[in-house]
């Protein structure tokens, strides 16, 4: 068995800053929403993490060996705060962001929470529609906590979930949480209406693998999209190994196996999930039985098509999940930047977006301690 390895190491390292160019005043760039980056992407969708602190300790996000009583938490003062975070989601959105993701760490431990959710509500994107505004939770504290966000304009949620055994899911979250109180969460935020609700479920072989089929047949039928997502090579503290990732094809097989499928057409550019249908007794997609939906990032790339960017807790912009460099946005809103100058260093910053890193992963050598960048973890960032 090989031992794994936990670099000593604080993973929120240094950020580069905006190119120079972004203030000269030959090269400004105003925001008009066309922004591509040399791929030809847009810029559509900005997550945003909230708090880099989580109360669950998974393994393949905050292991415990490395998040523990002596881990250092970001101090409150270098967060953005609400009004930060509003004022950069406007200059995201005149650059045709019309999604907005709340991510952590856990969403829901940032204080006051439900002020920024209104803040952000009130955002329109340049058809002078409502954002798609969403969160992602562990769902821990989502039943006392569903109607409040309702209230405050948050449109749904997506609810990470990695099995129904009790025990499995204790051993997986690593701090003897009952799944019972996330499933009460779910149904907090269903009587809400905070829909259609998304289920994440992280698959990681070897752990939870038997948990598959248990979870579509709780979830078919429900309304809600139940989502499998291949074990990722994120960060540098999870000990990822690819004999761990069980395919997505594999998921899709087992399922189909019991529970025939057929796949659909994307809901949207640039979705990461596969998407496939429960059918009929006439082998026809059945929307009252709802669908699945795969995430590949390992097996099957889809970053062609990525249009989304990253905002840290503490202001860093990074344009890639396995990015190990991200851009300082923090000073130039603490600083003198009109948002001309925010829209104009966005600008630049995401023209000379070339990241691919799904594509390119199986030429590239793991992170190791020979001095090359460590890619930042999901717990800074959000998946």
């Amino acid at each position: 068995m090989s031992e794994r390895v936990i670099p000593l190491v604080d993973q929120r390292i240094a950020s580069l800053a905006p190119p120079p160019a972004a203030f000269s005043a030959g090269t400004r760039i105003a925001a008009t929403g066309l922004l591509t980056d040399r791929l030809g992407r847009p810029l559509r969708d900005l997550r945003i993490s909230v708090t880099d602190r989580c109360n669950f300790r998974c393994n393949y996000c905050m292991p415990k060996e490395v998040f523990d009583k002596n881990y250092n938490y970001l101090p409150h003062a270098s967060l953005l705060s609400f009004e930060e975070i509003t004022r950069l989601a406007r200059v995201f959105v005149a650059h045709g962001v019309k999604k907005i993701r709340l991510t952590g760490g856990e969403p829901l431990l940032r204080k006051n929470i439900e002020v920024l959710i209104e803040q952000l509500s009130a955002l329109r994107t340049l058809e002078g529609e409502p954002l798609d505004l969403t969160l992602t939770t562990n769902g821990s504290l989502l039943a006392r906590k569903a109607r409040a966000l309702k209230a405050a304009g948050l449109q749904r949620v997506t609810v990470s979930l990695d099995g129904l055994d009790d025990a499995v899911f204790r051993t997986m979250n690593d701090v003897d949480f009952p799944v019972a109180d996330v499933l009460a969460g779910i149904d907090a935020a269903q009587e809400a209406g905070l829909g259609p609700i998304k289920i994440n479920m992280v698959v990681k072989r070897g752990t939870n693998e038997h948990e598959i089929l248990p979870m579509a047949r709780r979830f078919m039928g429900t309304g809600m999209v139940l989502r499998f997502i291949e074990y990722m090579d994120v960060g540098a503290t999870n000990g990822w190994r690819m004999n761990e990732v069980l395919p997505s094809a594999d998921v899709v097989k087992l399922i189909h196996s019991e529970l025939p499928l057929v796949q659909l057409d994307p809901s949207s550019p640039g979705e990461t999930a596969e998407r496939w249908g429960f059918t009929d007794a006439a082998g026809q997609y059945d929307p009252r039985l709802g669908e699945i939906g795969v995430i590949s990032s390992v097996t099957h790339a889809f970053c062609q098509d990525c249009n989304r960017a990253r905002l840290s807790t503490e202001g860093q912009l990074y344009l890639c999940l396995f990015a190990s460099k991200g851009y300082d946005l923090r000073s130039l809103l603490r600083g003198e930047a009109s948002d001309a100058d925010l829209a104009s260093a966005l600008g630049h910053i995401w023209q000379g977006r070339s990241d691919r890193y799904s594509e390119l992963r199986a030429a590239m050598p793991p992170d190791a301690s020979d001095g090359s960048p460590r890619r930042v973890e999901m717990s800074y960032i959000g998946g």
